[in-house]
């Protein structure tokens, strides 16, 4: 439902333009840390244990939050969700550049990337909602194509901004600069008239689901993050273990009774929502690949986060040029197919990172080509994948059902992210653990970094596996032609 004067700004690319600024403040500037990471810690003189946390938590709450804030959109006004989001935004961005060294380098820190996931949960199932209320048809398409180019392309970006901030002015004032594109969105969002779903529902806050689902998130990215450090027999590890199993298990309870549930299982009788969101999860989650090796290329290399980051410029300019060669063949294709091209080249890209035992110089060859396949790959994957979501949505759910499809982008990244780096941290610190690896190949070059380069190549191995079950999924669930599934109620 959106008001009488909203007729003035279907299709307005002001509002696009705002939009994809917001999505931006996340997937640019908060992303950075992918890179980054080892910069901030050794600035705020920070535990790199403590440190992966920080980088994967954003992701974390933008996925617990993200389903909340997308019912709350389709109820309270998606645009005044937004610019909750924008707030948000500025303020943990604001938090993050100012932290100082000592004593409140971690809370504050911690914070401010835990707001920064807080608007994305508001943003990024506000903003799809919004897309659906004023775009149509082709033109949803091709907003939906500039959309994905803020979020893919800026994840895309993010590496190597982040790197030449950090060499040349400090990464602070990437966070500065966050806060900036922040306000600026918010700007030319406010105004636009309002778009709520046109439901007579009586709406209650589903706080217990929401409550039991946050408690088994954050022990299991606790338990992922910490287990191989505090040990798997430790009294903690195997306490956090409990707690996920019986916090999933009420929330299931819960969610299954719900008048109002913080997660509708409904929508998931539609298959093709379902190849949608957990093909989107597991593609996410490679974006643990991103962290492995650019720690591999910074610790077992030697690069600054400058050098390493420049190594990911093929996977921005690919992911912007191929995004609308996505849509394109969405158009003629239907979504299976090029969401299957897009997940193969995508496992190609990864195949390729995975020789860590050749010399630093090929291996950097290897890896430019790589990043601009794994750009390649996902520029083909998301248009496809976000309209065949967005096209099984009814009306009155296209806020929740958006907040559940990009609840699926935010937990993939933060556990792939955490799981890849538990991996390859705990992996290079053990050289005995990947021993059997060196009778297998043979490392050239300098044997100094050899555990180091034999836990990325197993961490990246977890993310091909990511991969084969992501196109599983898709062959599995997607129908050859889209609209040849219709949201069962």
């Amino acid at each position: 439902m959106t008001s009488p004067t909203a007729s003035a700004f279907r299709g307005n690319d002001k509002l696009l333009f705002g939009i994809i600024l917001g999505v931006l403040a996340f997937w640019l500037f908060a992303q950075t840390t992918l890179n980054i990471s080892p910069a901030i810690a050794a600035d705020l003189q920070v535990d790199p244990s403590v440190m992966n946390i920080a980088v994967s938590i954003t992701a974390l709450f933008s996925g617990i939050f993200i389903v909340v804030f997308g019912g709350l959109a389709d109820r309270l006004g998606r645009v005044r969700v937004v610019i909750w989001g924008f707030l948000f935004s500025a303020a943990g961005s604001i938090l993050v550049a100012a932290a100082p060294r000592g004593m409140l380098a971690v809370p504050l820190l911690m914070l401010g990337r835990i707001l920064q996931g807080v608007s994305a949960a508001c943003i990024m199932p506000a903003s799809l909602a919004l897309l659906k209320a004023y775009w149509d048809g082709a033109a949803r398409q091709r907003a939906v194509s500039l959309w994905s180019m803020g979020s893919w392309g800026g994840s895309g970006f993010a590496a190597l901004f982040g790197g030449i901030m950090t060499e040349t002015v400090g990464w602070r004032y990437i966070f500065v600069g966050s806060a900036v594109a922040s306000l600026t969105g918010l700007l030319i969002v406010r105004g636009t008239p309002e778009s709520k779903a046109a439901t007579d529902r009586e709406y209650s806050f589903d706080t217990k689901g929401m409550l039991t689902f946050t408690v088994a998130m954050l022990a299991l990215q606790i338990l992922t993050v910490q287990g191989s450090d505090l040990g798997w027999g430790n009294p903690i590890t195997l306490t956090l273990g409990v707690i996920v199993v019986v916090f999933g298990f009420m929330f299931f309870r819960i969610e299954a009774s719900a008048r109002n549930p913080f997660v509708d299982f409904k929508l998931f009788r539609n298959p093709t929502f379902n190849g949608a969101t957990l093909s989107n999860l597991l593609l996410n989650g490679v974006a643990g690949m991103l962290i492995v090796s650019m720690m591999l290329l910074q610790t077992g290399g030697q690069l600054s986060a400058q050098q390493a980051g420049m190594l990911t410029l093929g996977y921005a300019i690919a992911i912007i040029a191929f995004i609308r060669v996505g849509e394109k063949l969405l158009k003629r294709f239907g979504a299976r197919k090029p969401m299957i091209w897009g997940s193969l080249i995508v496992g190609l890209s990864i195949a390729l990172l995975m020789p860590t035992n050749l010399l630093l110089g090929a291996y950097k060859v290897l890896a430019v080509v790589s990043y601009t396949l794994f750009g390649v790959g996902l520029a083909f994957y998301a248009t496809p994948s976000t309209d065949a979501a967005l096209s099984n949505l009814p009306d009155d759910q296209a806020g929740s059902g958006s907040g559940i499809y990009k609840m699926a982008s935010s937990l993939g990244a933060s556990f792939g992210v955490a799981i890849s780096a538990a991996i390859f941290t705990a992996l290079s610190g053990s050289a005995g653990s990947t021993h059997w690896l060196s009778g297998v190949l043979t490392f050239a070059g300098r044997h100094d970094n050899v555990a180091v380069r034999r836990a990325a190549m197993v961490a990246l191995g977890f993310n091909l596996l990511m991969v084969a079950a992501a196109i599983l999924a898709i062959m599995n669930t997607v129908p050859n032609q889209r609209g040849q599934t219709k949201l069962m109620h």
